[in-house]
């Protein structure tokens, strides 16, 4: 699934991803990294609001996971169960966050619960830059949900 197509899934099937303006500026099994315009994220500070944030954050590591995810069969449901963002800097312009790929260790813990048990959960982090600085780091712990196949109870 390349950028053009994950934002276009983004916001079919997750409305406020549209709402808040958000772009998919690089989409792979690595990293993935969204960004989101200033004025539709704007709190009464004009600075953005810590929601918007967190939303941009939590949708960066929800793709990744989608990414990683996505060739399974049947795909697994998705959900975070947990966040947490560390606000460090207002964040007054256009800003990203970018989740990269956890350690290979962490990777495989979680691949081999979703084979064996039907449920994986990962722990995933995001950083939010703003003007090319470290503005809020993200952290979620994200949980797939193995799909029921056709049949089976």
């Amino acid at each position: 699934m390349d950028a053009g197509t994950l934002e276009r899934y983004l916001h079919t099937h997750i409305p406020l991803s549209r709402a808040i303006g958000v772009s998919v500026d690089q989409a792979d099994p690595d990293l993935v990294r969204l960004s989101a315009p200033l004025a539709p994220n704007l709190n009464h500070r004009q600075t953005a609001f810590g929601g918007s944030v967190a939303c941009v954050a939590i949708l960066a590591g929800w793709s990744w996971l989608l990414l990683r995810t996505r060739d399974r069969s049947p795909v697994p449901q998705l959900v975070i169960q947990q966040q947490v963002v560390d606000y460090r800097a207002p964040i007054d312009a256009a800003f990203e966050a970018v989740c990269a790929a956890p350690a290979d260790g962490d990777w495989g813990r979680f691949a081999r619960a979703l084979d064996s048990r039907g449920r994986g959960r990962i722990e995933l982090t995001a950083d939010v830059n703003c003007r090319g600085k470290l503005v809020a780091r993200f952290r979620g712990v994200y949980v797939a949900l193995a799909a029921q196949r056709k049949g089976q109870s």
